[in-house]
């Protein structure tokens, strides 16, 4: 069993390990070692309007932090620069997580699905919450019978950080 995209599982594929500040990327053997980092590991972003859905999981103690959603413009600045991009559906438009707060995520692994269509992304979290409300999680509400229920305590002041703007 293997987490990710089983290389070894494709017939006569050669491959080479190259890293740069994401981690490991596998690329074929011959690739240009001029281009870009991690750009070979092809997505398939025509499920979603051309987005994928990225996991944000916390790479020490394994938490999903957050959801978000990568164009393709997004996937390959998160693989340039070691920090996690998203495309913003509402303002349609790429944002580097911790641009306004400085709660940046550092990629350490990145994780696709059997149909290269999902992304889990194991991070280390700068800053004392991802959620824009103030939490470590956006996960925060649990369903209890019938009803959603906070159950994290807020571990900054969302106003503090973001003012009226969120």
């Amino acid at each position: 069993m293997c987490a990710g995209v089983c290389l070894n599982q494709i017939p006569d594929f050669q491959f080479t390990a190259r890293l740069n500040k994401a981690g490991f990327f596998f690329e074929p053997t011959g690739s240009d070692p001029g281009r870009p980092l991690g750009h070979s590991m092809k997505l398939d972003f025509g499920k979603l309007d051309g987005l994928v859905p990225a996991i944000i999981q916390d790479a020490a103690s394994g938490r999903i932090l957050m959801l978000g959603f990568m164009n393709e413009e997004a996937w390959r600045k998160t693989v340039d620069t070691g920090y996690a991009t998203f495309f913003s559906r509402t303002r349609n438009k790429l944002w580097m997580k911790g641009e306004t707060s400085g709660h940046r995520l550092e990629v350490k692994e990145i994780y696709t699905d059997c149909d290269v269509d999902s992304l889990v992304l194991k991070v280390v979290a700068h800053g004392p919450g991802v959620c824009h409300e103030g939490y470590e999680s956006c996960f925060f509400r649990k369903l209890d019978d019938v009803e959603w229920k906070v159950v994290d305590d807020k571990v900054y002041d969302e106003s503090a950080v973001y003012g009226g703007k969120q």
